[in-house]
Formats: structure tokens, C-alpha cells, sequence
């Protein structure tokens, strides 16, 4: 049996991920802070179980490892859950605290939940983890910069972890959306023109590319593809980009 746990898993592209994976016939084990939320997807689907859990709680990690041990295996974490406040950072809501409390669910939680789960994976490998980091993980956009910055972190991490791994069995998949339509951001401005709505993506769109970018051994996928050529016009044409951007 494979055994998967997905972080974020009460809507968005972390629900999305758990019915995908469901239709493959996948043990899932979801976390979510809403409980309500995530024992009522838990209840639709084939075989999963519900893990209320905030994931910046101290003893989160540990209460993850526990119950996936009772598993006796696991063989893919999806890191999904995140969040992000627009900001400036000079503004009187964006800051250092804005920057920190952005950093510790993007990326100081992921990491720490992988690190508690990285042994069980090794021991269940072959196995994978997929971390959902962002395109703003490539190129920052004013009033995103702590939601970049933590995504920057994520991509970078990933990239050497995936090295690091490769010997234990454990691939390491990133996975790079653009703008998702989901529940808390239905990008209603790119969607209502036809000249934008090409740039928006859903999350079964991201799910699919979490299962490539996981069991299916790619290192990298962006969400539309075509976003992969934005790191390629950053480092081409910096000035070009900066002034589009800015």
C-alpha cells in the first residue's frame, strides 16, 4: 500500500492533490488546520485520515511522525501548506514580522516537518517529497517580498535536498504554480479578461504536477509550463524584466 500526507490539505490545491492522489489508489494521511474542513474531505474519500494540525505548532512534527509511523511506511509528503499577507515592507502591516511570520509556515514549518519525517521516508524509499514553492520563488513583484522571500528559500532548499537525497532513495520534487484560483485568492482580475486568464491555473492543474513532480521523478515543474521561462528572461533580460514588473 502507498502512503501519502499532504499538508494543506482542506482546500485549494492541497484537496485537490488528495483527490488526485485518491483516484490512484493512494493511503492518505491529510493535514489541515481547519478540522472540520479536512475530516469532512477524510470522510469522501476512499481510504484517508484526517490530522487536524497547525503546523507552526511546537510538537506538530512530532505528533506527524507519530501518527505516520503507525502507518509502517510512507512514501511521498507533499508540502503544501501556505500563506501569504501582501505587504510592503516599509508599509505600517509589512516589516520584519510580516517577513517572519510569512517565513515560519512557508518554510520554517516545512522544513521542520520533513525533517521529522525524512527517516520513515528513507526507510519506505524508493519515496519522494514534493514541496509546493511559487514562481514569486524565481521573481519578486512589490508588496509580495515576504511571500518571495519564503519561496526563494523553499526553491533553494529544495534544489539541494533533492541532491542530498538521491543517494537514500528519497526524490525531491519542486513544484512552481503561477496564479492559482482557489478559495482565498480567486484572482478574479486575471480571470475576467481574456487577454490574462491564460496565466491562471486550477489547482487540479497543480495536483497533476505534484504526481509528475513526485512518483513521476521530475525535479521541477511550473504551473502554467510556460512560467518555467520566466527564471530565463530574469537572468537574460534583468533590466527588461524590472521595468515590466515594477
Amino acid at each position: 500500500m502507498k502512503v501519502a500526507l499532504v499538508t494543506g490539505a482542506s482546500s485549494g490545491i492541497g484537496e485537490a492533490t488528495a483527490r488526485r492522489l485518491d483516484r490512484d489508489g493512494w493511503r492518505l494521511l491529510l493535514v489541515a488546520r481547519r478540522a472540520d474542513r479536512v475530516e469532512a474531505l477524510a470522510g469522501e474519500l476512499r481510504d484517508a485520515d484526517a490530522l487536524p494540525l497547525d503546523l507552526t505548532e511546537h510538537d506538530a512534527p512530532a505528533r506527524a511522525r507519530e501518527r505516520a509511523q503507525r502507518e509502517g511506511a510512507l512514501h511521498l509528503l507533499v508540502n503544501n501548506a501556505g500563506a501569504a499577507w501582501r505587504a510592503r515592507f516599509g508599509g505600517d502591516d509589512g516589516g520584519w514580522e510580516n517577513v517572519r511570520r510569512t517565513m515560519e509556515i512557508n518554510f520554517d514549518a516545512v522544513l521542520r516537518l520533513t525533517e521529522a519525517l525524512l527517516p520513515l521516508l528513507r526507510a519506505s524509499a524508493p519515496s519522494s517529497i514534493v514541496n509546493v514553492s511559487s514562481t514569486a520563488g524565481r521573481i519578486a513583484r512589490p508588496g509580495v517580498g515576504a511571500y518571495s522571500a519564503s519561496k526563494f528559500a523553499l526553491a533553494g532548499w529544495s534544489e539541494a535536498l533533492h541532491y542530498e537525497e538521491a543517494e537514500h532513495g528519497v526524490h525531491v520534487g519542486n513544484v512552481l504554480p503561477g496564479f492559482v484560483a482557489t478559495e482565498g485568492f480567486p484572482q478574479e482580475q486575471l480571470t475576467r479578461s481574456a487577454r490574462t486568464r491564460w496565466m491562471v491555473s486550477k489547482p487540479e492543474t497543480v495536483a497533476e504536477a505534484i504526481v509528475q513532480a513526485g512518483p513521476g521523478g521530475k525535479a521541477e515543474r511550473y504551473v502554467p509550463r510556460a512560467y518555467g521561462l520566466v527564471p530565463v528572461l530574469r537572468s537574460a533580460l534583468p533590466g527588461v524584466v524590472r521595468r515590466v514588473v515594477g
